[in-house]
């Protein structure tokens, strides 16, 4: 299963595209891309998340099981994570993609896509450290799926 990451907004270096990068590299189980998409131009502040939504979108090839992240969406856990994973695998998807919004959130189109919506807590997460923490869990679920001691409940 490949999982792709779409998210607004470019990491230009600094410490959460590090962080990243560590833990992608740790991942094996699957290949991981992150795609990551800006607008281009100056648009009216109520356009701005249906233009993100276009570019998310885009990054979503047909048939993929699409998760939207977001603070209004169902709370879950690293072994939940971990069990919608291997529960996904044995559906057969081919491609798992995570979106991760901007600034104004989530279009309507990106919501009706989505095939769950989940929340990493209540609180607002910066979006480069949100891709980050998104890595890092995808990891845990490979070592979680692995019984790999790293993750501890």
């Amino acid at each position: 299963m490949k999982i792709t990451i779409g998210a607004i907004g470019r990491a230009r270096g600094g410490p959460e595209a590090v962080l990243l990068e560590n833990f992608k590299k740790r991942i094996t189980a699957w290949p991981v891309r992150v795609r990551e998409f800006e607008l281009r131009r100056k648009v009216a502040a109520d356009r701005i998340s249906d233009l993100e939504g276009e570019l998310l979108l885009s990054a979503v090839p047909d048939g993929a099981h699409v998760v939207v992240l977001d603070e209004t969406g169902k709370l879950t856990t690293s072994a939940g994570l971990a069990k919608n994973m291997v529960d996904l695998q044995d559906q057969g998807y081919r491609n798992l993609v995570f979106l991760i919004g901007g600034a104004n959130g989530h279009a309507d189109a990106v919501r009706a896509r989505a095939n769950r919506i989940t929340a990493f807590g209540r609180n607002t997460w910066p979006h480069l450290l949100m891709r980050a923490l998104l890595v890092e869990q995808i990891y845990r679920a490979q070592q979680i799926i692995a019984r790999h001691p790293y993750h501890r409940p």
